[in-house]
């Protein structure tokens, strides 16, 4: 009773059907921050529903370089794995854990039996894949149309609205390599928004204050 309840509370739009469907045929999985639970070339076998945590999703390049789509929150799906499932096709991304996750993992087979029974998983892919399409889209014109500066100003508003928190555990490095470009950009990049009173810069983390 306290797995349907705690389930209930996070995906309150699933039916009880559903739910009880959930609990009687998913595996629950827990990792730790740091963790690449998806990779590029990998076949992905389960689609992911996420109880507690975060998960970044992301492109890696060929030169090291990483392209960050979104990130994942309790209550979410990771809509590439739903996509990879349904066709039986190897991931074109990463995910990687950034808090301490757990998860459930729901096997392809019943994605499509799901999508016909149950109306309230039907409501929920298609919210899973509409979200993410407009996020993805937000970050494509980000990365076309603004300028390096506008470009970190977006990525740390983004990532404290997915923490949650202003307080931002980031390395100039870890930014640097999310937005393609030079640790030595991002520093001053970053020391100019300080002066401007958009950031307070600390040894080990910032504090976005707009």
């Amino acid at each position: 009773m306290r797995d349907f309840d705690d389930l209930k509370k996070i995906f309150p739009s699933f039916s009880d059907e559903l739910i009880n469907e959930i609990e009687t045929n998913s595996i629950r999985q827990s990792y730790k921050s740091g963790d690449v639970i998806m990779r590029t070339g990998q076949y992905i076998n389960n689609t992911l529903l996420i109880l507690k945590g975060q998960i970044k999703i992301y492109r890696e390049g060929e030169n090291g370089g990483e392209f960050l789509m979104y990130y994942l929150q309790p209550g979410q799906a990771c809509a590439v794995s739903m996509i990879c499932a349904t066709k039986s096709q190897t991931s074109q991304i990463m995910a990687k854990v950034v808090e301490d996750v757990d998860l459930i993992m729901i096997p392809l087979t019943l994605m499509e039996k799901w999508m016909m029974e149950h109306r309230s998983w039907y409501e929920f892919v298609i919210f899973t894949y509409r979200t993410r399409f407009e996020e993805v889209l937000e970050v494509i014109d980000n990365i076309a149309f603004r300028a390096m500066d506008e470009r970190l100003e977006f990525y740390l508003k983004r990532h404290a609205d997915a923490c949650g928190s202003k307080d931002l555990k980031l390395s100039h490095q870890e930014i640097a390599t999310e937005l393609n470009t030079s640790r030595e950009v991002i520093s001053r990049l970053l020391k100019k928004m300080e002066q401007r009173g958009m950031v307070k810069l600390h040894r080990n983390h910032m504090e976005l204050l707009t």
